[in-house]
């Protein structure tokens, strides 16, 4: 099987399958750690989430049952380990700009890499000022994909608080982006 789809290679994990789980880490854990990095800005506590989340998709992965998506599922468990994570310890709030940096395409010229990274560093950090339940929605809509109701089921509340959260969010970016030289709305 070149690339299975999730929803085959959880089935193969839930008959302990070591070979499907490496491969669903592989295709999960860069992932993970960026979204447990952004919503809890404390990267002393991330391998820690990140670790405890697989460990209970390898260890529940018999209890998916496919209502949802299977990242939809994975993140619920991750947004509940952080959650936890945070309420176990209060550190200092990391910096925002911190987390995964896109890789350049070699054939793009130095000053466009250069410069798509600064605006990604400039936008990680007018959303590292929102508040928690905010970034965490935005983190979710615009760096994992998730639509609002999958959303809402991640974060266990109505997809109506979502939609508000995402509503705010937006309106305190669309009046942070200028200090931070995002000025103008981006194509698409």
């Amino acid at each position: 099987m070149a690339n299975p789809r999730d929803e085959e290679l959880i089935a193969r994990v839930a008959g302990g399958e070591l070979a499907a789980f490496e491969e669903l880490y592989a295709r999960y854990t860069r992932k993970l750690f960026g979204f447990a990095l952004r919503l809890t800005r404390a990267p002393e506590l991330v391998d820690e989430i990140v670790n405890d989340t697989l460990l209970a998709v390898w260890r529940s992965a018999a209890s998916f049952d496919g209502r949802s998506k299977l990242s939809t599922w994975i993140f619920g468990i991750a947004y509940r380990k952080a959650m936890r994570a945070l309420g176990r310890r209060r550190l200092p709030e990391a910096d925002a700009s911190e987390g995964p940096v896109p890789v350049a395409d070699a054939r793009e010229l130095p000053d466009a890499v250069f410069e798509r990274d600064e605006m990604a560093l400039r936008l990680r950090r007018a959303v590292g000022e929102l508040p928690a339940e905010q970034r965490l929605v935005v983190e979710l809509t615009f760096f994992q994909g998730l639509s609002y109701p999958e959303i809402a089921a991640v974060v266990d509340c109505p997809v109506n608080t979502v939609k508000t959260r995402m509503f705010h969010a937006r309106r305190k970016l669309r009046a942070a982006l200028p200090r931070f030289g995002l000025d103008r709305p981006a194509a698409g």
